[in-house]
Order: C-alpha cells, then structure tokens, then sequence
C-alpha cells in the first residue's frame, strides 16, 4: 500500500488558524462509512447520530504548555526546548532548537533563572535529555513560563492556552492535543449524558510523534511513534458492558481509538491498565472494539488519515475529503469536524 493513496490537494487558505469561540458551532461532515454518502451539518446536531445505548470514548489527557524559551548560560543567545516526556524524576526527553549545538553539558536559562536545565544526553533522532533543575512545583512553573506547543501548520498566536484543551482535560502529559475533543462543551456533553449515552474516559498522551510525516512510500515499512496509554477499571467496565449489551463505541479522536485498539483482546473485551503503544492502524486493520468515530481532517498521507480510511473505507475517506475542500471545511487543529457512522 502506497501513501500516495492517501494524498489530496488541500489549498493553504483552509488550514484553520484560530479556534471559534463557540467549539459546537464547528461545521460537521457525516461520513456513512458502509455507503459513502455524506451529509453536512453542525457539530453540535452529533446528538442526532448517538443513541442511548450507545457509549462516547474520550481522550482526558491534558496538553502541557510544553514550549520553553530560554538562553544558553554560556553565551545568553536563545534556545528553545520542547518537552516530549518525562523520563525519570527531573529528566525530560526533549525537542531542542537550534539543535545541531545543543550539546551534552550545555546549560539553559529560563525566566531569569527560576528554571534551569543541563543536557545530558542525546538519543534517537537528535532528541535531548534535559535535567532541570528549580525550587517549588514544576507544574507550576511550567505553566508560568511555558507556552502551548501548537502544531507547525498553525501560525498565529493562541491568545488563550485553554482554546488548545479539552474541556474535560484531566492528566497532564500531552504535547499536543487530541483535537477531536475540541468541539465538545459542558453543555453538549450534558445533553449526552442526558440522552442516557454513556460517557467514558481513557488516557493518551500525545506526542509530537503524530505530526511526523510518512516518508517511505510503502506505508507498512513506516515505523510508529510510542504513547503511553492508560485505562482505569471503571471506565473499561463502562465499555464492556455497552458493547455485551449491543450498543456502538464511538471512539472520539483517533488517540481514544489507538488507546480503545490497544487496550483491547481479541474478542474486543477492554483491559485496563497502562503501558506504551505504537499501534499502526491502516486499511485492512480489523477494529476489535471502535465502531464509529468523530474525528478532525487530517493532512495529506498521514497515519492519521490512513486510521481513518481503515474504518471507513480509503475511497470513501477521500470522496469526503475532496467534498469538505469543496465546500470549504476548516482543515487540521483548529478546524471543523467528521463523523465516520453507519
């Protein structure tokens, strides 16, 4: 299987900049994955294609203001580091711009001093392991002095961190967001609840892993990232039950669904727990547990398009996706959302 298979033209003019204040008022393509057809509608009309019995999956990972700025101590020119994630204690597996002279030893500054680093190591592909080095709570100094890690594509600046959150983002972990979950606010979440749908939680952390491209052509020879996933006993009851009882899994975003795949045996039975995934779905794939999925447009010969396309069909997904350039969708993070159903 070849990513070309999986590429569309996107015109630069629809990759969402800005979030919309009102996150239910995004524009929702409906995708039914057995025949094709597509439907347009508004985020919130969600209510209409989720039954009581059914239950919602979401991602409750929380994005950290991961992006530091900072100056060599050396020399005081500026540095930047990326947290990816945490490797032991203080230590952090780390992004490090300009990083052809981040080397072993060299010190950064960050606020004047109340946060300091040494790099200590480099590993696989040019990543630094920084120590830091501060007086209180990092998370609290973290959120005083780091910035959002938004996505290369995006080139304005947030003006408030939570427009790149969940509303319901509870473990701090993720360096990017599972921006599916974007669209929901209390409200609608509400409602859901009030249908009788029942609502579940798992945790992924998101790494910048995510938005690597796919640079071999035939896609089974790329090598995934690695998550780390985690899914309390409550909520995989939760599932379980949903699905013995005949009721649709709808998984929200892609990370709930590469965390639902992961979690689960082969007769689609959720096992809580925690560990690292690096699970590559693509057309093929048989889907032990997710039936439906609310997702966001992904980029062109993405893995992410390529999960996509294995629950719904590759054609299908491009139909729809050549309809939403068509109809000028807002693409990406910030940008509308599609329903893949039955």
């Amino acid at each position: 299987m070849n990513k070309k298979d999986f590429y569309f033209d996107l015109p630069e003019s629809l990759i969402a900049q800005k979030p919309l204040e009102d996150r239910a008022s995004a524009r929702l393509l409906v995708l039914n994955k057995k025949t094709g057809v597509v439907e347009h509608k508004i985020f919130r009309d969600i209510l209409d294609y989720i039954n009581p019995e059914d239950c919602l999956v979401i991602n409750d990972t929380k994005v950290m203001p991961a992006r530091l700025i900072g100056e060599r101590e050396s020399s005081g020119a500026k540095i930047e580091i990326l947290l990816l994630k945490r490797i032991d204690g203080n230590c952090w597996e780390t992004l490090v711009k300009p990083g052809k002279r981040a080397r072993v030893g060299d010190r950064v500054v960050f606020g004047g001093g109340i946060l300091k680093g040494e790099i200590i190591d480099i590993v696989q592909e040019g990543n630094r392991i920084v120590r830091f080095e501060f007086n209180g709570i990092f998370e609290e100094i973290l959120d005083e002095l780091g910035q959002m890690p938004l996505p290369p594509y995006i080139k304005e600046k947030l003006e408030d961190k939570n427009m790149y959150q969940t509303v319901y983002a509870k473990h701090n972990g993720s360096a990017a967001a599972p921006t599916a979950g974007l669209h929901f606010t209390p409200a609608l979440l509400e409602k859901i609840e009030k249908k009788g749908t029942k609502i579940a939680s798992v945790t992924l952390h998101v790494g910048l892993g995510t938005f690597r491209p796919v640079k071999t052509d035939d896609i089974l020879e790329h090598k995934m990232h690695s998550e780390f996933y985690s899914v309390e006993k409550s909520q995989a009851d939760i599932i379980n039950t949903v699905k013995k009882n005949g009721g649709k899994i709808i998984s929200v975003g892609t990370t709930s669904t590469r965390t639902l795949e992961s979690a689960a045996d082969e007769n689609g039975i959720i096992k809580d727990g925690s560990g690292w995934t690096d699970i590559f779905i693509y057309p093929g794939y048989k889907f032990k547990t997710v039936d439906n999925l609310i997702t966001n447009f992904h980029l062109p010969e993405s893995t992410l398009i390529m999960l996509v396309s294995a629950l719904a069909g590759r054609e299908n997904v491009i139909n729809a996706y050549k309809t939403a350039v068509e109809e000028e969708y807002r693409f990406f993070s910030f940008g509308d959302a599609m329903l893949v159903t039955d």
